[in-house]
């Protein structure tokens, strides 16, 4: 994928016709600002047609859709795409992401699995009442079945992680025509996903890869069927309200460590939580709360995260995320600016570890804050940065733990866990030493995607 002429090689776009090289192209660099391979960004009439071209076509029949989605898990994950081997492709997403290779390579193999394992894990979603089909013996006597809100499922794919990507291939073991818009940033894991699944007999009207400008990607979703955006605030404040778009927000996970529990014990999955995948997902905790004093938790952990080294992506002992040094310096600076009166145990005069070829290493950060309820803990940075509180059972003790993504809790009070499994704005709760990242296939993630892309309707055959 990544050449040394000055003209990189290209990354064409995947249409139902086939590859589709565009005249507007766009640079993927990696992060050292050296140029990988030009992008092909497709025109808004190409796009639509695309779209419409999915939503005419028929899905494979389910058994089909089982064993393509196993082979293309597979090849994904250990095959060679396009002439592209799993070794390459991990080398060119590690420079041009700055994910540690390790870190690639890991996320690669999930995104492999969960395809494996798609279609049984997204029936795990279907109401128990509901049959998968109208020729289900209950439906004769009357029975919910459980069928597609749409045709078409518009992504618009982060950069943050390959993982990122197995957000969509359950709607593939529905049945849906599938349209991936990916990060200019990092397309290459969403552009060998696709070839893969086209190489081992999909269809080019099954799955598309359509890289956009901004202004094309806004209308995409309003052209597809039913869709799903990931980013920050602004993305779950822009399509939060709506039906039709399933926004993956900030995650601002958590970790709960309630009286008694020993740090020392669980330091482990601590910083598992904080900077496992090297920091960079939606379930790395940012906010750590303690019932008692934070301040013994905040210096174990600023010891044990600032023993991490400092090295560039494509080294197997890398743990930290790397980016270009213009941009890792912007980040410092908006963190200083963020933390206000925070005392910062780890990171206190910077961030930014240059490697001096262009780009820097994020060093993980650990700020102490004296009140549960401080607005820095809202902070996410997109590398190991926590801020470190204190958590107290009085008042509204529930309120600094709300709006959280994945919460990590080391108690043994039911009546506690009780009320986290009861609140409503929290998805995700491990009680123990699991990590705030740990997942596997069939777990909901924000829920069930299938419970947003099917519906159950009454179907009697009489």
């Amino acid at each position: 994928m990544q050449g040394t002429s000055s003209a990189p090689p290209a990354l064409d776009a995947l249409g139902t016709g086939g590859p589709y090289r565009s005249r507007n192209r766009e640079v993927v660099h990696d992060v050292r600002a050296e140029p990988v391979a030009e992008l092909s960004l497709v025109p808004w009439l190409f796009a639509q047609r695309s779209i419409r071209a999915l939503r005419r076509a028929t899905p494979p029949d389910p058994e089909r859709r089982k064993k393509l989605l196993t082979r293309a898990g597979w090849l994904f994950a250990s095959g060679s795409v396009d002439g592209v081997t799993a070794a390459a492709y991990h080398r060119t997403v590690a420079e041009v992401s700055g994910i540690p290779i390790a870190t690639v390579r890991e996320s690669a193999q999930q995104v492999g699995d969960y395809a494996a394992t798609a279609y049984e894990s997204v029936r795990q979603a279907r109401p128990v009442g509901a049959a998968d089909s109208w020729r289900d013996q209950r439906a004769r006597h009357g029975s919910g079945v459980w069928t597609r809100r749409g045709e078409v499922l518009m992504v618009h794919a982060p950069a943050n992680s390959p993982a990122v990507h197995t957000s969509w291939l359950d709607a593939l073991a529905l049945g849906y025509r599938v349209a991936v818009r990916p990060s200019q940033r990092e397309p290459f894991t969403a552009h060998r996903l696709v070839s893969a699944l086209r190489q081992v007999g999909y269809d080019h009207d099954q799955v598309v890869l359509l890289p956009t400008d901004h202004a094309t990607a806004d209308r995409l979703i309003a052209e597809a069927d039913v869709a799903i955006a990931f980013g920050g605030d602004e993305v779950a404040r822009k399509y939060g309200a709506g039906t039709l778009v399933m926004p993956f927000g900030p995650g601002r996970s958590k970790i709960l460590l309630t009286s008694g529990a020993d740090v020392g014990r669980h330091l482990a999955t601590i910083t598992e939580s904080i900077a496992g995948h090297a920091g960079t997902g939606c379930v790395n905790a940012t906010a750590v709360f303690v019932e008692g004093d934070p301040e013994p938790v905040a210096e174990v952990i600023a010891q044990r995260l600032g023993e991490l080294p400092s090295l560039p992506p494509g080294d197997e002992r890398a743990r930290l995320p790397v980016r270009r040094a213009a941009v890792a310096h912007e980040m410092d600076a908006y963190l200083r600016a963020g933390a206000g009166d925070a005392r910062a145990l780890l990171g206190a005069d910077t961030i930014v570890a240059e490697l001096g070829d262009g780009s820097a290493v994020l060093r993980p950060a650990v700020f102490l804050l004296d009140r549960p309820d401080a607005p820095q803990a809202r902070i996410e940075m997109g590398f190991p940065c926590v801020w470190v509180l204190p958590w107290r059972r009085e008042g509204d003790w529930l309120a600094p733990l709300r709006d959280t993504l994945s919460l990590t809790a080391f108690t043994d009070d039911d009546g506690l866990i009780e009320s986290l499994v009861a609140e409503p704005s929290i998805d995700k709760i491990h009680i123990g030493d699991r990590p705030t990242t740990w997942t596997r296939p069939g777990l909901p993630h924000e829920g069930y995607l299938g419970a947003f892309l099917m519906r159950s309707k009454a179907v009697v055959v009489g």
